[in-house]
């Protein structure tokens, strides 16, 4: 394993898709830490020279992070804070945008709308975690909603959305803190706050992962019947062509005064695990991971505790049926994992040791020893090549990158 930055400052990994293409760069933002939102550039190494480059550095007062490069060029989505904040409008979940940096030049991905009558293909509050569909056509992300957090907090939850090609999207009203957006982006789940308990009903949808290029999974939290919290997770089909994804269904796709934006005609989520009646029912949210699928789109992984009460990795199909589970270690899995790019391997933190498990078999084997410090949990990626993972460890009271060959 080798380190490959060294500045006295924080080096911050997205959980996914955080090399480029040629597995050349790794992106990275500059946050003090994962949960304080105060980086103004976004940045790439190259893993075998350790050369920095700045790909985008804020202004007015804006803070950006939590980079993903799109699969085949070099285009670079991030988040972005709003310019000139103030006492009214500052960084927040339902207060950020999506952008694309390309060869100098930004974009905003997704529009905003807080103005009635709501824009069509426009949002009403803050994207986050832009994640480049396999065939970088789309990008999924998850939600907050402005308009909903001003009318009654307790309605802003938590939801999944997908921008897609068929913009550009101009809104109609003239707020000062509306924008445009290059990108239709609308909302593919559905959430209500007060779920039936023992139902398919969730009141939260999350930590979402491209299954191939026309699915979307994510976690979303169920009611027991006792009325506790059981994630769970979901599937949703997307919109074949330009017209499925500006069809309205039931509900208006820019949402009301009082609701949030709602999907296409047609998208509707099915739920894939059944695990109220487990001994400890639910994917776990610690560690924090998001649901992954394999690139041949058969296969979904996800953490789960085994009957013993130990984090295992898990398999289902995108169709549904009885998980698997894959792993069955000791000791908790420590991390959010991916996928090998060949889909023959899983790769993740066990033991505070880089680690990867056979997709069949579930066979553990360690990549690394004798770490400093343990490596952080949030983000283990594979190189597009497969040759490497790469993660983050502390050294020196910063949070450094590390990669590691895979041997495969």
């Amino acid at each position: 394993m080798k380190q490959i930055t060294f500045a006295p400052r924080n080096h911050q990994l997205t959980n996914t898709r955080t090399w480029t293409a040629d597995s050349q760069w790794l992106a990275f933002d500059v946050r003090p830490s994962g949960a304080s939102f105060t980086g103004e550039t976004i940045e790439r190494v190259n893993v075998d020279t350790g050369e920095v480059e700045v790909i985008y550095r804020a202004t007015n007062g804006a803070h950006v992070g939590v980079v993903t490069v799109h699969p085949a060029e070099n285009k670079y989505l991030f988040i972005h804070g709003p310019q000139h904040p103030d006492t009214h409008w500052q960084y927040d979940f339902h207060h950020r945008q999506g952008v694309i940096a390309e060869q100098g030049q930004v974009s905003n991905l997704d529009a905003m709308d807080i103005t009635e009558p709501f824009t069509p293909g426009a949002l009403r509050g803050g994207s986050h975690v832009h994640v480049y569909s396999p065939d970088g056509q789309y990008v999924s992300f998850t939600y907050n909603d402005h308009v909903l957090h001003e009318y009654d907090p307790k309605l802003d939850l938590r939801n999944v959305g997908v921008a897609a090609p068929f913009g550009p999207v101009i809104p109609q009203g003239e707020h000062p803190r509306n924008y445009g957006g290059t990108f239709w982006s609308v909302l593919i789940s559905r959430t209500t706050p007060t779920p039936k308990p023992g139902s398919d009903e969730i009141n939260r949808a999350y930590e979402e992962g491209w299954v191939g290029n026309d699915r979307l999974a994510f976690i979303g939290d169920t009611l027991a019947a006792d009325g506790e919290k059981v994630p769970e997770l979901f599937i949703v089909d997307l919109p074949k062509d330009e017209l499925g994804w500006k069809q309205a269904g039931d509900l208006p796709l820019q949402g009301t005064a009082d609701r949030m934006p709602a999907p296409p005609a047609g998208v509707m989520q099915h739920r894939l695990t059944f695990t109220h009646d487990h001994r400890y029912p639910g994917l776990v949210n610690v560690p924090r991971h998001w649901v992954r699928s394999n690139p041949q789109a058969t296969q979904i992984a996800f953490l789960m505790r085994d009957d013993k009460g130990v984090v295992q990795l898990w398999l289902i199909a995108p169709e549904g049926g009885a998980p698997r589970q894959l792993t069955h270690n000791d000791s908790d899995i420590q991390s959010a994992f991916n996928w090998h790019p060949a889909g023959h391997s899983l790769g993740f933190v066990l033991e505070e040791r880089i680690a990867c498990c056979d997709a069949a078999s579930g066979k553990v084997t360690y990549l690394t020893s004798d770490h400093g410090n343990p490596p952080s949990g949030e983000a283990v990626v594979y190189s597009p090549d497969g040759r490497y993972l790469a993660w983050m460890e502390e050294v020196s009271g910063f949070r450094q990158l590390w990669v590691t060959e895979t041997g495969c």
